[in-house]
């Protein structure tokens, strides 16, 4: 496991969010991959990211496998969390019309890291 600042421990561990249209990643579209920043598995490609509005990065599609869904302490909201190590990446909605796959990821740019893919 990777070493957290107290920020990120904050949101990865302890289920906080980020401030919104504060993210590194929110208005970044450079190609790679983009891994958690606790464990360092892959979980979405630059080919997944769009631009939604809202103020963090949001994914229409995860790496298969690479992100599970739980229902959230508040009721309503669906979390997605790391399937490899548990880390809180944000939430996930359903039905929003923002893209053909009809899903929007709303991840913290916190909880993922970019690796930039290799020329």
């Amino acid at each position: 496991m990777n070493k957290l600042t107290p920020q990120e421990y904050s949101i990865i561990v302890q289920k906080a969010t980020e401030a919104p249209f504060t993210g590194e990643y929110n208005d970044f579209y450079k190609e790679g991959v983009y891994v958690c920043k606790q464990c360092n598995a892959e979980l979405y490609t630059s080919e997944a990211k769009f631009k939604s509005g809202c103020g963090w990065p949001s994914f229409d599609d995860e790496i298969p496998n690479a992100v599970t869904r739980h229902a959230d302490a508040d009721g309503h909201r669906t979390e997605i969390v790391c399937s490899k190590c548990g880390g809180h990446l944000g939430h996930v909605f359903i039905g929003e019309g923002y893209t053909n796959k009809n899903t929007r990821h709303c991840v913290n740019s916190l909880s993922i890291s970019f690796v930039p893919k290799k020329q």
